[in-house]
Order: C-alpha cells, then structure tokens, then sequence
C-alpha cells in the first residue's frame, strides 16, 4: 500500500480537525462539501474505509507516533 507523505497527512488531519471544530459537516453546502472532501481524502490517504479508522491510522503514520498511541484523535470528539 502506498502510504501518504507526512506533510500531506498532516494537512489533512489539521484540515480535518478545524472545519470539525467548526462544525463544518452542519454549516453551509459549500463548508459540508470541503468537510466531506477532507474526510474522503484522508481514508484515501490512510487506506481506510471510514474516518475513524482514518484518524487512527493516520496518528500512527506521522513521524513521532508510538505504537500504542490510539489517542492522538477521536473522531467523536471532534464532531
């Protein structure tokens, strides 16, 4: 599997969690579309099927994770 550069995965997962605490997937067509996008592009990017599963796995692909870190992100704690 190809994995995603950490500059481009980390990003992403900035991305993710500021139109998250924006409450992006709850605003406008425009602001829930960008919101959808960056979900999208992170399970591509993590080779996941779902954003949770995006937000862990991307935790453990960026410099510096440790193996039994799962809470670098929660995807219910930023929706």
């Amino acid at each position: 599997m190809l994995l995603a550069h950490p500059v481009v995965l980390e990003d992403l997962l900035e991305r993710y969690k500021a139109l998250a605490v924006l409450r992006a997937d709850q605003g406008s067509p425009e602001s829930r579309q960008e919101y959808e996008d960056v979900a999208y592009s992170l399970c591509l990017a993590t080779g996941t099927s779902d954003i949770d599963a995006a937000l862990v796995a991307a935790s453990h692909q960026l410099p510096g994770a440790r193996p039994t870190d799962d809470s670098l992100l929660s995807g219910d704690a930023l929706r």
